[in-house]
């Protein structure tokens, strides 16, 4: 079961054309700021070879009480600035949820939840200790017909190659930050990061891009060496 999940580093490296995790809607969560700041950013992805970017606001019940019609709202006014700058790039939008109170109640009541591709929800903890209810989430969560990815794995305190495994064996993907890579985040972090991507633990890498610092980082991230092993890994960032 899950056997997709084993997968070996076997093929040649074949460059992101797609990002999956980034806050460029403006004013929705801890992301950009301004529409003018989104446009810069999205040039910018443009330049890096990037073709296609799914961006992903939070969601919690907490600090951004985000829902399906704001985010679709604020998608198609930045699609239309781009269109009218005739800027040509894909832009969708799906959200980063927090698992919390509010994420189980809407997954209950079987309330629609943002995807991006084939039914993959995008979901992330709190970063100091394992959710007591993470296990039961994911079986409810699969059971419902999505694909969960967990956001940035190698962030989390709590975090292990034991728990990495349980997860794994649950049917849980793991989307890993580019930034975690070069360390900036902590140098326990980017160990973890390097960890998993040794144990060939990847199915997505994400920028996970909230301003302009974040694409420093993924530009000088196509020389690490990290890096460039997770891009032989069949990632699914480009079947999207």
């Amino acid at each position: 079961m899950f056997s997709f999940l084993k997968r070996k580093s076997t093929a040649p490296s074949i460059p992101l054309t797609t990002d999956i995790h980034s806050h460029l809607l403006a004013q929705l969560d801890d992301g950009v700021k301004s529409m003018d700041e989104a446009v810069d950013l999205i040039v910018r992805f443009k330049a890096l070879g990037f073709s296609k970017v799914i961006t992903t606001p939070h969601i919690n019940s907490d600090y951004y009480r985000n829902d399906p019609s704001i985010i679709h709202e604020k998608l198609q006014e930045l699609k239309a600035i781009l269109n009218q700058k005739k800027i040509e790039i894909s832009l969708e939008a799906a959200a980063e949820y927090l698992l919390d109170e509010e994420l189980t109640r809407k997954l209950a009541s079987r309330e629609k939840l943002l995807t991006f591709g084939n039914s993959y929800l995008l979901f992330e903890t709190n970063f100091f200790s394992e959710p007591l209810n993470l296990k039961e989430f994911i079986f409810n969560a699969t059971s419902a017909g999505y694909k969960l990815v967990l956001a940035h794995p190698e962030r989390y305190h709590y975090m292990n190659l034991s728990k990495a495994q349980d997860l794994r064996d649950r049917g849980v993907l793991f989307q890993i930050n580019v930034p975690s890579l070069l360390g900036l985040y902590s140098r326990p972090i980017q160990k973890m990061a390097y960890q998993l991507i040794d144990k060939g633990w990847i199915d997505f890498l994400g920028s996970d891009c909230h301003n302009a610092i974040h694409l420093d980082v993924m530009k000088e991230a196509q020389r690490n060496k990290y890096y460039q092993k997770a891009l032989t890994f069949p990632l699914l960032n480009n079947s999207l």
